[in-house]
């Protein structure tokens, strides 16, 4: 019998949640995200050493005074391209998160990012720009959409974002499973199996709604904990895994059932929302685990750029 990663794959798109290029070429995804998280860790690895050495001689070549920022960005695009070496499909490439309620400077952010890609040779169609699901951030991803760059709206904890994130036209969405649970399980003391797991019945949620309603927004289940977590959602459109996932799926060969039906979800007696900005602020406010999350998450890729940034700082 095939293993659970290879038929995770014949019914789903399998998307690897790493910067590290050999556990790329190890399990084949078809795409790749990447986040400050990642790509602080993948920098200090030193078989990329070669990537970090060019973004820092780059960025100082375009301000010598103040080349941190520039480097900042082409690190990104340098792993962003080492990735899409060894993937057929796309990468994700994050927006800082200190700019999650500033609409204008994400379209900023946005479109350099696309125009970095762009000077190393890598189309538009090859990149999603990772953009957290706050109000301002989806109403970034509204415009660039219209504008042919499609994005992946990051750190969704809460249906407010995911209807939100769908009426604007988003390409994709990356609910987080395991954060989902984490919070659950700190403030409940319980333990939850696949089944009840309140992370994977949020996802099914947001995907039962948007085949029921006909959106074309992928849902991209992400922030796994276990296998069980993945293999609860094996039919969603996406799955981002890491890499000691992969790996546990591609030594297990039981069956994988089928968990989620988009033609069973249109048959669905669901009512159809409307997402304005103050309804989405007033269900952030009442959803405590999505608000807290949402903070905790901007918080954390935050601090994990800046640790970045000192990284490379004390490179030089």
């Amino acid at each position: 019998m095939p293993s659970q990663l290879e038929q995770l794959k014949r019914v789903t798109t399998v998307v690897a949640d790493t910067g590290d290029i050999n556990s790329i070429k190890q399990y084949h995804p078809q795409d790749a995200t990447t986040n400050p998280s990642l790509l602080l860790n993948a920098a200090q690895m030193p078989q990329y050493r070669h990537l970090v050495d060019d973004a820092m001689t780059w960025g100082k070549q375009q301000a010598a005074a103040a080349w941190l920022d520039p480097a900042m960005d082409r690190l990104a695009i340098n792993f962003g391209v080492e990735l899409l070496r060894h993937i057929p499909g796309r990468v994700s490439t994050e927006v800082d998160a200190q700019l999650s309620f500033d609409t204008t400077a994400t379209l900023d952010k946005a479109r350099r990012i696309i125009a970095l890609y762009a000077a190393a040779g890598i189309d538009q169609s090859r990149v999603l720009i990772k953009i957290a699901a706050t109000w301002e951030g989806i109403a970034a991803a509204k415009i660039l959409e219209t504008q042919g760059i499609q994005c992946n709206l990051t750190l969704l904890f809460g249906f407010a974002q995911a209807v939100a994130c769908a009426e604007a036209g988003v390409f994709l969405i990356s609910p987080f499973v395991g954060r989902i649970l984490d919070w659950h399980k700190a403030k409940t003391g319980l333990e939850y199996s696949a089944e009840n797991d309140p992370g994977v019945l949020s996802v099914r949620q947001i995907f039962e709604y948007y085949k029921k309603f006909g959106y074309s927004t992928v849902v991209m289940g992400a922030s796994f904990r276990n296998v069980e977590e993945v293999l609860a959602l094996s039919d969603c459109d996406r799955l981002t895994i890491s890499p000691g996932l992969l790996e546990q799926l591609s030594q297990r060969e039981a069956l994988v059932p089928i968990r989620l039906d988009a033609n069973a979800a249109k048959l669905l007696p669901i009512e159809k929302i409307s997402m304005g900005e103050s309804r989405f602020r007033w269900q952030m406010n009442e959803d405590a685990m999505a608000t807290d999350k949402l903070s905790q998450g901007i918080r954390q890729f935050h601090a994990d750029y800046l640790s970045l940034r000192q990284f490379l700082a004390a490179q030089s």
